[in-house]
């Protein structure tokens, strides 16, 4: 055990665990020479976010583990469940968890990943306001969802119209609104926009189009009411916020790492950071400037 390099990944999501798969998969034996240890702030291993909106469809938590039973027993990882790196010490060489331990490491991989980005409007924390990241979002949405009769998503991307889904299998009377003038506006143009939005909304899902949310308050017949910019109100139960994601790298910047002026860990071809010992992967990772 003395002999190995310590090899310390933060973040137990879909990135870090294909990471630990290929390193255990390797021919060369690779895993046979590293001490392994892996943070995974949430309270289960890996899932399939991709598949995230099956859970709506009866899929369960189990169903969408990308973990098999003993993965981690069997290979030597250990495995940080529930805690979270909150520093890294790049002179000692160690991270801080939230616990109060210190692991050292030799190297390091950040897949921290990304966050809900959840514009900054007055009334934006409130209890019934939810972001649709992970299966504890989804289960508040499901216990918040069996108390109300309206929900609304903010965001027309691929991942709002998702959500809009989610709400409707929840028999919700659902409400997408969207700051731009037309749905996944990054993608289609203003004809495939309109088509998609008449395609949306026949599945029974209303269309609010080139609205800016300017407060969150009290609602009258529901729990919430959204002021719009035109003066135009929406009462809803619920707020599902699906406007974008950020990179997760606080952490990196916190420590020193260079990063992006929009956000992201700076990496280099063999995805490197700017110190030559803590690599970065996936979503919180910023290559040749994308």
């Amino acid at each position: 055990m003395g002999n190995k390099r310590r090899l310390v990944v933060i973040g137990n999501g879909m990135v870090g665990h294909n990471l630990l798969t290929g390193i255990v998969e390797a021919e060369n034996g690779l895993s046979d020479q590293l001490e392994i240890t892996t943070f995974c702030e949430e309270s289960r291993p890996a899932y399939d976010r991709v598949q995230l909106s099956a859970y709506f469809s009866g899929k369960s938590a189990d169903d969408l583990s990308m973990v098999t039973p003993g993965f981690f027993e069997e290979n030597g990882i250990t495995v940080r469940m529930g805690d979270k790196a909150i520093s890294v010490d790049r002179r000692r060489k160690v991270v801080i968890s939230q616990n109060g331990d210190e692991i050292p490491y030799d190297k390091l991989v950040l897949a921290t990943g990304s966050y809900p980005f959840v514009p900054p409007v007055p009334g934006h924390d409130n209890e019934s306001c939810f972001v649709y990241r992970t299966i504890d979002d989804l289960e508040k949405i499901t216990a918040a969802g069996k108390e109300g009769k309206v929900g609304v998503v903010v965001g027309g991307g691929l991942l709002g119209l998702e959500a809009a889904k989610a709400l409707r299998d929840l028999g919700l009377e659902t409400n997408v609104v969207e700051f731009a003038p037309r749905l996944m506006a990054v993608q289609v143009d203003d004809g495939g926009g309109a088509m998609l939005r008449q395609k949306i909304e026949d599945l029974g899902v209303k269309v609010h189009l080139g609205k800016n949310t300017t407060n969150i308050g009290a609602g009258d017949e529901c729990r919430l009411k959204m002021n719009f910019a035109d003066g135009e109100e929406l009462e809803t139960d619920l707020i599902v916020f699906s406007a974008g994601i950020r990179p997760q790298d606080s952490i990196a910047a916190n420590c020193g790492l260079e990063i992006g002026q929009r956000g992201g860990i700076v990496i280099d071809n063999q995805c490197r950071t700017s110190d030559h010992d803590i690599y970065a992967i996936g979503e919180c990772a910023l290559w040749n400037g994308q």
